[in-house]
């Protein structure tokens, strides 16, 4: 079978010229000036002509004050001919022994290749607490050299919001979850592709009308619910359906038995990423979302002294809200179709009740199959009611936003210091004002060295670099071309901020080596992303994005880890006839671009928009069609 059809007009390739804006000298009132300039310099010499006296008095004039003027000279300038004549035999030249390296196909059974989740690898770490499921990196030593390949038959996903309800096939070569979810409306297999009715375990009415029933118990609707997080997704529908109301849902689970769940979430352009509550925090930073999610997503909120709801209160916003529905919600409906005694859910809901109480959360409302809880906007009530009850105490000082492989502690995180109704932390603007206020972490100067004009004056930047990144590839102001976009050094989420009026989302990094942690500044202007060391592979599936954009991303790894590693992750990552944008020094980008070349990419480096005068230079590249070849199931597994 061969690839996809590809007409050269329908993608960019980084070898076409940019688009030039239209030369000074044709516009129609440089005319105007050049005659009115010609017209003018006819009469001024046939004044002079006319006043010789006038020019003869000047000259004296310069004689006296002792300045001697030369005479004009006409004289013939030669220069030398351009000697395009060869003066050096091949054989004097001396040959180069540096060779582009070239980076092989790995084997079809890395299709699918995961290198911090995989599970084979993950067989090596306890059960307990599903610690085997979290991140577990390879060694050094044990990186792929390779390309992770596409299956074969692998074809462009469909354009949003079709790709919302369909997705291909071949490139998600799994039926598991339409035999074991049919009941539940997840997923249908019909033909070449898969078909999403937009189904759940507690939604068989839909997602859309789930949402329509959240959405009569809080409001959705004003702006002021932004960023959601959706804890053990399923294919992701329910973030599919929420993205219509504007509001940016990030969702997760684990690598786990419904093979391929995060990877269809991201099939069908649903933020995702691979991530399991476990013994280590979530890798957002303190205050991030607006609501919190999970809908039967099977994890044990009442157990391990209330871990796992304490991790959900840090990475919620004050006064945002948990959503939770399934068991054991409305348990005394639906037990017996749950295959549970009465004892056990009314136990289970009791320790769920009585953890969110010690985290000083408000009932707000339980409603057929949807219970809801608040936090508080400031923890001032809560402190007194610490006095009496200490269980969970507050955390010691600590770095709230630190969850980089960052353990789980069962106690409160404090909010910062607030009076009254005041909101800790700063309260946020109403849903799109929010994307360009002054967020508080930078108004109330907890961020070293960012201040608000630096944030104005970074805003305005990036709307200026997205310009000239349209002007090279035309085809990112192309509705649909890019869905899913990466921004590996996104700082304070300027790039996507610069891009939030096209049909996509971007994935906003900020590496855990950066200078100044900005995830949550990224996160107050209701956007949202994740922390990441590129030293190590993402959470991800391979081909999850559309776009790659990385700003200075090799200088600030620089010494850290190897360039080609992090381009071999680029790779793996980015989908067949998916776009690159690199913004670094020449000099760096010069040895990108020999590896890119090994790794059979289409690239140029372009001048800055500054002009050519600028040591930043810009790396587009596109990652070219290719797949694995065909080869029969039973040699897959």
């Amino acid at each position: 079978m061969a690839g996809p059809v590809v007409h050269p007009e329908d993608y960019y390739t980084p070898t076409t010229k940019p688009n030039r804006p239209v030369p000074f000298w044709k516009k129609p009132q440089v005319y105007t000036i050049v005659v009115i300039l010609c017209i003018t310099s006819y009469f001024l010499g046939a004044w002079q002509h006319n006043g010789a006296a006038t020019t003869t008095t000047t000259t004296s004039n310069l004689e006296a004050t002792n300045i001697q003027c030369n005479p004009v000279v006409e004289t013939t300038i030669k220069s030398p001919a351009l000697d395009f004549t060869a003066h050096h035999k091949a054989e004097d030249v001396p040959v180069s022994k540096e060779v582009t390296k070239t980076y092989p196909a790995c084997d079809i059974k890395l299709s699918e290749y995961t290198p911090c989740q995989d599970q084979k690898r993950s067989l090596k770490f306890s059960r307990d607490r599903l610690i085997y499921r979290e991140r577990h990196c390879p060694e050094k030593r044990e990186l792929l050299k390779c390309r992770v390949p596409a299956p074969f038959g692998y074809r462009a996903p469909f354009k949003w919001p079709v790709s919302r309800d369909l997705a291909w096939y071949a490139n998600v070569p799994h039926k598991e979850l339409t035999v074991e979810k049919a009941i539940q409306n997840w997923i249908r297999f019909e033909g070449e592709r898969f078909r999403f009715p937009g189904g759940g375990t507690m939604f068989p009415n839909g997602a859309d009308a789930y949402i329509d029933d959240i959405g009569k118990l809080i409001n959705l609707k004003d702006g002021s619910i932004r960023t959601a997080i959706d804890t053990g997704c399923g294919v992701a529908s329910w973030g599919a359906y929420l993205m219509s109301r504007d509001i940016l849902p990030l969702s997760f689970a684990p690598r786990d038995t419904h093979e391929a769940q995060v990877q269809f979430a991201l099939e069908r352009g649903v933020p995702a990423l691979i991530g399991v509550m476990s013994s280590t925090r979530l890798p957002y930073p303190s205050r991030a979302f607006d609501i919190a999610h999970c809908s039967r997503c099977l994890i044990p909120w009442g157990q391990n002294d209330g871990a796992y709801l304490i991790e959900v209160d840090r990475v919620l916003r004050p006064g945002g809200y948990w959503i939770l529905s399934g068991p054991p919600i409305n348990w005394q409906k639906h037990w017996k179709g749950w295959e549970r005694t009465k004892e056990d859910l009314n136990a289970e809901q009791t320790g769920i009740e009585n953890v969110a109480k010690s985290l000083c959360w408000n009932k707000f409302i339980e409603k057929g199959d949807i219970a809801i809880w608040q936090k508080p906007l400031n923890h001032m009530e809560c402190k007194l009611n610490k006095k009496i009850s200490q269980n969970p105490p507050f955390c010691p000082a600590q770095n709230p936003d630190e969850a980089w492989y960052t353990s789980i502690e069962t106690c409160l995180v404090p909010l910062p210091e607030a009076s009254d109704d005041e909101v800790a932390g700063g309260g946020l603007k109403k849903w799109p004002a929010r994307l360009n206020a002054i967020p508080p972490r930078i108004s109330q100067g907890t961020l070293k060295g960012v201040t608000a004009e630096v944030f104005q004056n970074d805003g305005e930047l990036w709307k200026k670099r997205v310009a000239y990144y349209k002007n090279v590839n035309s085809q990112l102001g192309q509705a649909g071309r890019y869905r899913n976009l990466l921004d590996m050094n996104a700082h304070l989420g300027g790039f996507a901020a610069a891009l939030i009026k096209e049909p996509l989302w971007v994935m906003n990094v900020v590496p855990v080596e950066a200078n100044v942690n900005t995830l949550g500044v990224v996160f107050e202007r209701g956007l949202i992303g994740t922390y990441q060391s590129w030293c190590e592979a993402m959470s991800t599936y391979p081909r999850t994005y559309d776009l790659l954009h990385a700003d200075s991303v090799f200088t600030l790894y620089k010494d850290r880890c190897e360039m080609e590693d992090i381009v071999l992750e680029m790779d793996r990552i980015l989908r067949p006839e998916g776009s690159i944008i690199v913004r670094d020094d020449v000099d760096i980008l010069v040895k990108v671009k020999a590896i890119a070349d090994g790794m059979d990419w289409e690239s140029r480096i372009v001048d800055h928009e500054d002009g050519p005068l600028e040591r930043e230079k810009l790396l587009f590249a596109v990652k070219r069609y290719w797949t694995a070849p065909a080869v029969p199931d039973e040699q897959i597994n």
